[in-house]
């Protein structure tokens, strides 16, 4: 039923695994933390008593803080080798839940499946396996994938938690094979008529999208730490339908989002990162807009970096709206190196997979730097990078096609003699043609500067020459 790298390992293996993953301590990756947490339940499953001697001996206490996926399949392996107790599965886990940040949304949504799983758990329910275990490393569920285990809960008489099920039916989504749905239909349940309808609409919806740049001018650097600089551009979007359907803790994604709103998300634990897009494989763009913010801290103060959520929104199965863009401009300019080697890699990806739009991620970088949010320096570096890799300059060059003209007319020119040559350097790599009316203009100035010369070069670059 579950396939590939998210087969269910050995008891032995598994065991093996869960003591390295919990040993490390830091992130185990999309792949290794599903295919576990399944595990954990599908022996639990098949025997209790087995997974308990194999898992007893593990050691779950940590010195230093963990990586919060490795927290919690810490607790799922305690409540899976812990006395059963005789309490709901899972009901106990929503009361009093409080929706305190909805920058948070994606992270309610995973702990509201942990709690619900752990509490199956303690009480002593057991399901084969996870309905949102995924079927690739994005974290998408397959559609007929997940037909296929609806119908295997059909035949053991068994009903799915409501936070596993919401779960893996945002997780499923894309272009959907009327066969497939065809095959949902057949079901009889209340979970299997709820799928036919959900694959009949295509998944999700995709909310409209709501550009907002922060009011007020663009401020000058402070040596301060932590000091703000420039303005930053954000993204909302209008309510998602469909709410009721799904467990309380998903109802915050289904809400207006309201980028600048203040709240309290920054006392909260960080969601930035692969495992806050496998969430939501099929709109990167909503997981993108919900965490800007703190994206954006990476690259106009000394934030905290978020390499892996960068990577992984390239990576995602669905569209690359603004948000996705947003990100990736920020990341390029961020002080982390880290971060700016992971946009690199976003960049290239995007372009490689058709999703780049280098005319949008090039106009938000020309208004990232005019507004003193992005320094320059750093935006060369991260572009002369990204042409070096295989398909990287025509990305590169999608990019300042745009991004040029606006900088050199409304910045200082002065800055950008690098950043001419990195584009003269796209330019020649990919093979472009045409004329930038700003960069002849500047060509044509009398003057060996290097912003000359590197205009020169585009010009002749661009001309065939």
């Amino acid at each position: 039923m579950i396939e590939g790298e998210f087969a269910v390992p050995s008891l032995g293996a598994l065991a093996d695994e869960v003591a390295t993953v919990l040993a490390g301590r830091h992130d185990p990756g999309v792949v290794v933390f599903e295919r576990l947490l399944n595990a954990v339940v599908s022996h639990s499953f098949r025997d209790r008593q087995a997974l308990a001697a194999a898992l007893g001996g593990v050691p779950r206490e940590f010195k230093v803080i963990p990586h919060g996926q490795v927290a919690c399949l810490a607790t799922i392996v305690g409540a899976a080798i812990g006395p059963v107790r005789a309490e709901g599965s899972g009901e106990n886990s929503r009361a009093g839940w409080l929706e305190l940040c909805q920058h948070e949304a994606l992270g309610y949504i995973a702990g509201a499946r942990a709690g619900e799983v752990a509490a199956w758990l303690r009480a002593g329910d057991h399901v084969p396996f996870l309905l949102s275990v995924p079927s690739r490393p994005t974290g998408a569920v397959e559609p007929y994938a997940l037909v296929e285990r609806l119908t295997e809960y059909e035949r053991l008489g068994l009903r799915p938690g409501p936070a596993d099920l919401g779960q893996a039916l945002l997780r499923c989504g894309g272009p959907i094979d009327p066969d497939v749905v065809r095959a949902a239909e057949s079901l009889e349940s209340v979970e299997g008529v709820r799928l036919a309808a959900w694959l009949r609409q295509g998944g999700l919806p995709h909310p409209a999208g709501r550009r907002e740049r922060e009011a007020g001018e663009a401020e000058r650097p402070s040596k301060r730490r932590g000091a703000r600089i420039g303005r930053r551009i954000l993204v909302g979007h209008e309510a998602i339908e469909g709410r009721g359907a799904f467990p309380r803790q998903f109802w915050s994604l289904f809400r207006v989002f309201e980028p600048q709103i203040s709240c309290p998300h920054w006392t909260l634990p960080d969601y930035r990162d692969a495992h806050t897009v496998a969430t939501l494989p099929w709109h990167p763009d909503i997981a993108a807009a919900r965490l800007l913010t703190g994206v954006a801290s990476a690259a106009d103060q000394d934030g905290r970096g978020s390499p892996a959520f960068l990577e992984a929104l390239a990576a995602a199965d669905g569209p690359a709206g603004p948000a996705v863009h947003l990100a990736v401009a920020y990341g390029l300019a961020s002080l982390p190196e880290r971060d700016r080697e992971a946009a690199v890699r976003a960049l290239v990806l995007l372009a490689e997979r058709g999703r780049l739009d280098g005319e949008l991620l090039g106009r938000e970088l020309t208004e990232l730097v005019e507004l003193g949010t992005l320094r320059v320096p750093l935006l060369t570096e991260s572009l002369r990078a990204a042409v070096a890799e295989p398909e990287g300059a025509g990305a590169v060059w999608a990019v300042l096609a745009t991004a040029l003209p606006g900088l050199l007319a409304r910045t200082r020119p002065q800055l950008h003699g690098a950043l001419l040559a990195v584009a003269a350097d796209s330019a020649r790599l990919s093979g472009a043609r045409g004329e930038l009316p700003e960069v002849t203009a500047l060509a044509r100035r009398p003057g060996s500067s290097q912003l000359l010369k590197q205009a020169g070069r585009l010009r002749d670059a661009l001309a065939g020459a």
